[in-house]
Order: C-alpha cells, then structure tokens, then sequence
C-alpha cells in the first residue's frame, strides 16, 4: 500500500461574477447572526462553457461570533446554449477582524486578507454537454465586493 495517494491537480473549469442584493436581516439565533443575500444576476465564463447566472438564487450566511460567515448558497445557471445548471455551494468566509469590517462596510478589499472558499456542487441534465459538471468534485476561491462575488472554479482532477 502506497504511503499517500496522488495529490489530485486543480484545473480552472470558469469564472462566474454573481451580482448581489441588500442584505436581508433575520437576526440572532442560538448566538448566530442570520442573514440572507439575493442573488440577482451575473455571468460566468470558462475555457468549455460561458452563459449568465439568473435572477433568483441567495446566499444563506450564518455569521458565528468569531466572525466567521458559514455560507450555504444555492442559484442558478444558463449556459449560452441554453442548458441550465444548478448550484449548491456551501463553504466558509474569515478573516482578522478589521478585514472582515472593511467587508461588512461594503469596501472593496484584497481578497487575499482573507479567506473564502467554497465546495460546489452541479446539477445539470445527463444528456448535456455540460454533464461534466455533476461527475466532478470542485473547489472555489471567492472574493466579496459591495455589489457582487467573483468565483474561480476549478475542477478537481
């Protein structure tokens, strides 16, 4: 038996840049801030597929007391043939303290003082060309802006 298996290589599948709404509020529960952020419009685009991402989805953070966000988001694609394609992408948010506020204030801020990523999942039709997507373990690295969040996404090889 091999002392460790094949560090798997990371291949960029697309870049998606998903526009935001105003945060809605829902308060403290169990100690954790709620909150929830709509998803309303963007577009995405890789070397094997392009398209926009559609009105409609959010993103449900739960915002510990260390200030880390827990996010689960969940929305929708439409490749430029017409394929649609859904994602659930949960995944975590942190940083130092001041970097985290600049954030919360809608400041534009390096993306690499902190740390977002996220582990996406696809659901898309079996007959697609863009199947590939629901065969695939992935990771995203994500960065928040006031209006939108840009995602790197790449394939697990």
């Amino acid at each position: 038996m091999p002392d460790r298996l094949p560090v798997p290589p990371l291949v960029f599948a697309f870049r998606a840049i998903v526009d935001i709404g105003t945060p809605v509020e829902l308060g403290v529960s169990a100690g954790v801030r709620k909150r929830v952020i709509p998803i309303t419009g963007g577009t995405f685009a890789g070397p094997d597929i392009a398209g926009v991402v559609l009105d409609g989805g959010a993103d449900w953070q739960s915002i510990r007391a260390d200030g880390t966000a827990d996010i689960l988001a969940r929305y929708t694609l439409r490749a430029d043939d017409g394929t649609s394609i859904s994602i659930v992408n949960p995944g975590f948010r942190h940083g130092p303290a001041a970097v985290i506020a600049q954030l919360a204030r809608g400041e534009d801020t390096d993306p690499a003082l902190y740390y977002f990523r996220t582990t996406p999942r696809f659901e898309v039709a079996d007959a697609s060309v863009h199947a590939w997507l629901g065969r695939h373990a992935f990771v995203c690295t994500a960065a928040r802006f006031a209006t939108r969040v840009v995602l790197d996404y790449y394939r697990v090889g």
